[in-house]
């Protein structure tokens, strides 16, 4: 009785010492080394005054109530994101399931047994019918974290369940840019279907005009074929439009996770918002990418930590308090009182290679996470400065295709006062009406491709506040 009283003692001395862990494994070292993988600005940056940051939500930067209504229901219904929700879910669960390996599992256990034993085997030679219950609190192998391998091992999971967060919001920021992009298409197409249209209702009634006139003799019927080409080729145009239209709501719809209204608008938007990169640095921290990235990284060299403690002894706990009797209506009466108390100690002495090799492995996962953070912070910069560079030449090639359009239009109208007085041929009209045309459609494409830099340029910036990272499980 005196020994199993000393080493229930020492067991309970034992538990403060392993509950404060003072003698845990640190993690990994793993870091990356991002001063040399951003320059200290970005060369096309303009210095423009709209800043994406932390508070600027999607819906300060699309003022437009369709786009606006379009994003609310992508977030809400599209599936993509659904899913995404869900593994943060999952982590969010699994992080609780790890932490919950700190703490002891308590438990309620009530035991009854009744038998008989024949005279044979009893040694009072003469058969016994015994009977013996039991109630108690039981701890079944607690394994207590004197050198952290379960805290590396909770701290990884909760990195993985705030890098699964960051990866949803990185998803949502893509979404709404994909969203923007796909809108932004639909009032590009809207636009360049009007203009086509405009230009058939013009041909059509050239074709008419000068249907009357080859029929009173006053046009050549190679005029008339050369109007009806004119027409021909507006209408093939405004017929290809109009699919690619039609398959853009399809792509819309799917985003969206359900039909859109898909009403034709008045054409491209006039701008949207300047926006200021600002620094390269600033990307660590909204772009959420990169945070998860960064997550990952701690979650690797937080495994580092788990395998290093596994060289370590493994102490654990078993024991049990409540009371016995062999007589259901004793179980609580005095003198009923039972415990049993069962430390274990178990220390690695030959694995075969399986624990170094393990510290391996997780060592290596953590150089992989290392250049994936690296490589995700070199690719973030890399979509900034596409996206500043696009914004720059585009904008000089509309400028350009502005005054081109603005010569084509006067080169067609005095094509036709010079076809009207007899000194040309029809055959530079049609070269003239063709040219002007395109000069149209071209100039729209090229405004839906700058406006679309800035979807771009604010997307790569982080795309502002499309969620913030959840606070730990209390």
């Amino acid at each position: 009785m005196v020994r199993e009283t000393l080493l229930l003692r020492a067991g309970l001395a034992l538990l403060p010492v392993a509950l404060a862990s003072g003698c845990a494994i640190p993690g990994g070292q793993h870091q990356a080394d991002t001063a040399l993988l951003l320059p200290a600005s970005y060369s096309r940056d303009n210095g423009l005054h709209t800043h994406v940051s932390a508070d600027t939500a999607w819906r300060d930067y699309f003022t437009d109530p369709q786009l606006q209504t379009l994003i609310e229901q992508a977030l809400a219904r599209n599936r993509d994101l659904r899913s995404a929700v869900l593994q943060v879910q999952e982590a969010q669960a699994l992080y609780g399931i790890q932490r919950a390996e700190l703490a002891p599992a308590v438990g309620l256990a009530a035991d009854g047994s009744r038998g008989r034993t024949p005279a044979d085997l009893s040694p009072s030679r003469t058969a016994v019918i015994g009977s013996q219950y039991s109630v108690g609190l039981g701890v079944a192998s607690w394994e207590i974290d004197f050198w952290g391998r379960i805290r590396h091992l909770e701290q990884a999971a909760l990195q993985n369940y705030l890098a699964t967060d960051a990866a949803q919001r990185a998803l949502r920021t893509s979404l709404v840019a994909e969203l923007a992009h796909a809108w932004l298409l639909q009032r590009e197409y809207d636009q360049r279907i009007a203009i086509a249209r405009a230009s058939v209702a013009s041909r059509q009634e050239s074709t008419r005009i000068y249907t009357r006139r080859y029929q009173v003799g006053a046009s050549s019927r190679l005029e008339l074929t050369q109007v009806q080409t004119l027409l021909t080729q507006a209408q093939a145009l405004l017929e290809q439009l109009e699919q690619a239209r039609e398959r853009n709501g399809h792509a819309l719809a799917l985003l969206a996770g359900g039909p859109v209204d898909l009403t034709p608008q008045a054409g491209l938007p006039d701008s949207l918002p300047p926006l200021q990169a600002g620094l390269p640095s600033s990307l660590l921290t909204e772009r959420p990418d990169i945070v998860a990235a960064e997550h990952q990284l701690a979650a690797a060299n937080a495994r580092i930590g788990a395998a290093r403690a596994a060289f370590f002894p493994s102490i654990s706990l078993t024991g049990m308090f409540g009371t016995a009797s062999s007589e259901l209506d004793g179980l609580f009466q005095g003198g009923s009182r039972s415990w049993s108390f069962m430390p274990s100690l178990s220390l690695p002495i030959f694995t075969a290679g399986r624990l170094r090799n393990n510290l391996n492995l997780a060592e290596v996962r953590a150089d992989m996470a290392v250049a994936r953070y690296e490589k995700t912070v070199q690719s973030a910069f890399r979509d900034v400065a596409d996206a500043l560079s696009a914004r720059h030449w585009l904008e000089r090639q509309l400028a350009t295709q502005q005054q081109g359009l603005q010569v084509q239009r006067e080169r067609t109208r005095l094509v036709r006062m010079r076809y009207d007085s007899g000194a040309i041929s029809y055959l530079e009209v049609l070269d003239a009406e063709r040219s002007l045309l395109q000069a149209e459609q071209d100039w729209v494409v090229t405004r839906r491709q700058l406006l679309a830099t800035h979807i771009t340029l604010f997307a790569a910036l982080g795309g502002g506040a499309l969620g913030s990272t959840p606070a730990p499980l209390p």
